[in-house]
């Protein structure tokens, strides 16, 4: 085995001819592997030839109708990926009207994409806004008649499921133009009245022919009311982006930050306040305003933009206790007269040590920082913590390493034993990380306080769950 590292300078160093035949070796049977190699032999013959190639490959994928095993969703996204790269950098510079053309091409097959594949975590979504994007560029080159542009827009849109489109507006706003977005804007109003077409019935045939034209007909009022909404944002228009929503849906703690800061952006910031309250009354309760960040901090700029600094300061005091949100904390102390909020800031701390959501108090402690504070409370409420919440633990648990070994300890053991109880098998490998990490840290740590020592605990951990096979493999494999 070479001891030469696996790198670019050390390949080149084998030479063309001996690249070329590793190459042909390495991706036989790999369709994927083969056609990134079609692409690149066809980027060295100009633009037509790339065109030509990636046409080909539309078609195929409009044609197929199998599932997409979930397994080949990576490989697929990266194709995807290096398709619009490819057009972007090869096509774009020389014929940005061909880059457009297939960038539409690309893009609307993402409908028949979708469907034969679950896409939860995405992987495909961030290719079609990286095709977007790149379509954004083609056409600030190739300068479309607006009113083309404008109709490939709408007609984009008004049939969008998947919602892949929703960044399509801003990124072609700049080609088209104030006329192009005035010809959109009369395009949509002409559209909210017309019959939908065959082809949109068509996609919900199979609820009935009643059923399906009240759903292409909901399908179609709430795209071009979304359409509405964006070209008004785009214009300044904050009252036409206002008419997009109900009485009841401009109350909703998600549609009313939103419409609350382009009135504070318009000088219209009692309007915005007159919002805002609503919304607040509608999820008047404690519990409810908690989580609602973007409501919080709507209405904190609102407060700010009025001058009301008495019930802004109560606010700010409100949203900590509730949340222990650090910024409405520190935006409070700013208010405090000097030296006062050196007193409140202790009062703060020991609020949030005997809040009742830990995992709040502990994000407090790691983000404020107080990382003391923050050892304090994991090992005097260690127990409390939902070993669920990983994406806060993990890293507390890491960053509690060098200051409080103990208390980083604890935190990984309560990942472990969510991981275990609940039969997390994916969390399988970051559980026996993290128990390996707690031997490490067992020579640092010389009063374990009230709770079990690492002997015990993995001895504990071995009997209650032995019968964990698979963990306890990955385990004494390491």
């Amino acid at each position: 085995m070479s001891k030469k590292a696996l790198n670019q300078k050390n390949l080149i160093t084998l030479g063309p001819e001996r690249l070329a035949a590793l190459l042909i070796e390495v991706t036989k049977g790999n369709a994927a592997a083969q056609r990134r190699l079609r692409m690149e032999l066809s980027a060295g013959q100009g633009h037509d030839e790339i065109a030509h190639d990636l046409r080909k490959r539309f078609a195929a994928l409009r044609q197929a109708k199998g599932r997409i095993p979930r397994k080949t969703r990576g490989s697929l996204g990266k194709e995807l990926h290096a398709m619009i790269a490819l057009i972007d950098t090869q096509v774009t510079p020389e014929a940005p009207s061909e880059a457009c053309d297939l960038l539409w091409a690309l893009l609307h097959l993402s409908d028949g994409i979708l469907a034969r594949i679950d896409d939860r975590g995405e992987v495909l979504a961030t290719a079609f806004d990286a095709a977007i994007a790149a379509l954004g560029r083609a056409c600030d080159l190739a300068k479309p008649a607006s009113a083309d542009l404008a109709a490939q827009v709408l007609e984009a849109q008004i049939d969008d499921l998947s919602g892949v489109f929703n960044g399509l507006l801003p990124a072609l706003s700049p080609a088209l133009g104030p006329q192009g977005l005035e010809a959109l804007k009369d395009l949509a109003h002409i559209a909210r009245t017309t019959s939908p077409p065959p082809q949109a019935l068509e996609r919900f045939r199979a609820h009935g022919a009643r059923r399906a034209r009240a759903m292409a007909e909901e399908l179609r009022d709430r795209q071009t009311g979304k359409l509405l909404a964006d070209i008004a944002d785009l214009q300044g228009d904050v009252d036409g982006y206002i008419a997009r929503f109900s009485a009841d849906e401009l109350t909703s703690f998600k549609n009313a930050p939103d419409v609350a800061m382009r009135l504070i952006g318009a000088d219209r910031a009692t309007e915005a306040l007159a919002i805002l309250e609503a919304a607040r009354t509608r999820h008047k309760t404690r519990r409810q305003i908690s989580g609602t960040p973007a409501l919080d901090a709507a209405y904190s700029a609102c407060l700010t933009a009025l001058g009301r600094r008495d019930e802004l300061r109560h606010f700010l005091w409100q949203d900590f206790e509730t949340s222990l949100n650090p910024e409405s904390l520190r935006r409070y102390l700013g208010m405090l007269p000097e030296f006062d909020d050196i007193e409140v800031e202790e009062d703060a701390r020991a609020l949030a040590a005997r809040h009742h959501r830990i995992e709040a108090a502990l994000h407090f402690f790691m983000t404020w920082p107080d990382l003391t504070a923050a050892a304090r409370l994991v090992e005097t409420r260690g127990r409390e913590f939902d070993g669920d919440a990983c994406e806060l633990l993990a890293p507390a648990a890491e960053a509690l390493e060098q200051v409080a070994p103990l208390a980083s300890v604890l935190l990984r053991r309560a990942m472990i034993t969510d991981t275990l109880e609940h039969g997390h098998t994916k969390r399988y490998r970051a559980a026996v990380e993290h128990l390996q990490a707690c031997a490490q840290l067992d020579a640092q740590i010389i009063d374990y306080q009230s709770h079990l020592d690492h002997f015990d605990f993995s001895d504990q951990l071995r009997r209650q769950f032995s019968h964990k096979t698979a963990f306890w493999r990955k385990a004494n494999a390491q």
